[in-house]
């Protein structure tokens, strides 16, 4: 059964750094493209980063280039999205998605 499964989120102040992880459990990381998305209530669903399964080619969308990087651990098949300099328009429900397959989300928030 493909299953992902979102952890880390939480709140922080504007500047501060959080490191969300997503458990894959059903296909390995290592043979797809994952990536990251975000959501805000009244807003698409958009896409903050992916990692190619072959290279370790990544792509950025230009709000988070230079703060956020994804990674991936092929040993513990988890995705990794480490976000650093958070600041308040980065509040959303962050999800993982791979294999056709979304992840439940885990909840951002940055505020003062």
């Amino acid at each position: 059964q493909v299953q992902l499964v979102e952890s880390g989120g939480g709140s922080v102040q504007p500047g501060g750094s959080l490191r969300l992880s997503c458990a894959v459990s059903g296909f390995s990381v290592s043979n797809y493209v994952m990536s990251w998305y975000r959501q805000t209530p009244g807003k698409e669903r958009e896409r903050v980063a992916y990692l190619t399964s072959s290279g370790d080619i990544t792509n950025y969308a230009d709000f988070v280039k230079g703060r956020f990087t994804i990674s991936r651990n092929n040993a513990q098949n988890t995705l990794t999205l480490q976000m650093n300099n958070l600041q308040p328009e980065d509040t959303a429900v962050y999800f993982c998605r791979g294999f056709a397959t979304w992840g439940q989300g885990t909840q951002v928030t940055v505020s003062s």
